[in-house]
């Protein structure tokens, strides 16, 4: 009796609001020719729901992460020894985003739980995986601290704070720019719908990264013929020689 109260009452209640993401992209494919300089990627959505929004809750906020292509790293650290600057201990990270850029509609701390934040995987530091510590184990946290500083200051990894526009709760949008040293294949791109620090939706783009041309030519030579890559590399050096030396010649006469 009480179970069939129970199962009545909430079919009573009014259903929760679930919020779904509609989201699209500006383009999902980017080529890489001779005069390549970067691109730039408008990501733009919606949240869908099939009821008001829920009442009692914190605000909508929205992250958008860009991720390109992982490959593993080396990090050295150099230490004075007699004199001499040498690397004297290494860290070996198995996996680390060659770009990565994450847009919040507001403060990363605010916004977003640690624990969601581990499940999900959102920001870089979740992101880099470190494996195979060769030294200074118990130092690894400033090693990957260097890698984040060095390739923050290369403008390879951005934390965009606040730059993700949410309009009436509902329509959301942010630019993303790519450098010109892109590193080719897919790049991914998640998206998440948060409220009171939690994650309620997440969806997942790709964009494809692509050597198109004289680029893709040369690509595919160094790596199917090498030989006669190196042949004609050598050949481009002494003609580039030559004719630096024959303008000289001319300037001075």
């Amino acid at each position: 009796m009480i179970r069939q109260a129970l199962l009545l009452l909430a079919l009573a209640l009014p259903a929760a609001a679930q919020e779904q993401i509609v989201a699209g992209m500006s383009q999902n494919r980017v080529s890489i020719t001779a005069d390549f300089d970067g691109s730039e990627i408008l990501i733009y959505g919606a949240v869908k729901r099939d009821a008001p929004p829920p009442e009692g809750r914190g605000p909508l906020e929205v992250i958008v992460t860009v991720e390109g292509p992982s490959t593993p790293v080396a990090v050295r650290r150099k230490d004075r020894v007699a004199g001499i600057w040498l690397n004297n201990a290494e860290v070996r990270v198995d996996s680390a985003p060659s770009f990565f850029a994450l847009a919040t509609t507001g403060p990363l701390d605010h916004i977003l739980s640690d624990t969601d934040n581990l499940r999900y995987g959102i920001t870089i530091e979740r992101v880099i995986r470190a494996v195979g510590i060769t030294a200074e184990a118990d130092e690894a946290g400033e090693f990957l601290l260097g890698l984040l500083r060095v390739r923050t200051n290369e403008d390879r990894y951005r934390v965009l704070q606040g730059k993700v526009e949410l309009t009436e709760d509902t329509l959301f949008r942010t630019d993303i720019v790519l450098p010109s040293n892109l590193t080719e294949g897919e790049y991914k791109v998640r998206l998440f719908l948060l409220r009171d620090r939690k994650v309620i939706a997440h969806q997942e783009r790709v964009i494809g990264v692509r050597k198109e041309g004289l680029e893709r030519w040369i690509f595919n030579l160094a790596r199917e013929q090498p030989l006669l890559y190196g042949l004609l590399s050598l050949v481009m050096a002494g003609v580039a020689g030559w004719g630096a030396s024959a303008a000289f010649r001319l300037v001075r006469a």
